[in-house]
């Protein structure tokens, strides 16, 4: 499992000009599932992503996790996390889940991040998306289950 994160000030999901999930400051989370993933890869993501100590203390350091700021959590899927394109012009997605395993993953993911007391919004499997975010730092970091 591959995420990509985000610490923002505010992010939203689009689908068709509708607003379908807006948070404020927290993490947006764009993750892939390949084709190897179980549920022990999304238990593994999760919970190094809501005690990663990416927000800034008192003193401006980076010591705090999402759960110390009570900060919120969007969960966007985005299978291309997994495009190869060491041949050729384009991407090959071969290591993507088939959509009903990352889906199922998705979901369970998702299910594991509302246990922990988050505010958590997504955007929709499988449609097309446009996220908002303002990425406040800026910080970025990918997480992968598998090293």
């Amino acid at each position: 499992m591959r995420a990509v994160i985000q610490r923002v000030s505010q992010c939203s999901v689009n689908i068709n000009e509708e607003c379908v999930g807006k948070i404020g400051k927290g993490l947006l989370v764009l993750l892939g599932v390949s084709t190897h993933d179980m549920k022990t890869d999304a238990d593994y993501v999760i919970d190094k992503l809501v005690h990663l100590r990416i927000f800034e203390d008192d003193h401006g350091k980076m010591n705090l996790s999402l759960l110390d700021v009570q900060g919120e959590l969007m969960v966007v899927s985005q299978f291309t996390l997994y495009a190869d394109c060491r041949k050729g012009r384009r991407p090959s997605f071969v290591e993507a889940a088939d959509p009903e395993k990352a889906n199922t993953l998705y979901e369970y993911f998702i299910h594991e991040a509302k246990k922990r007391n988050l505010v958590v919004q997504t955007g929709k499997f499988g449609a097309m998306m446009a996220v908002s975010l303002i990425n406040d730092g800026p910080v970025t970091i990918i997480l992968e289950s598998k090293q």
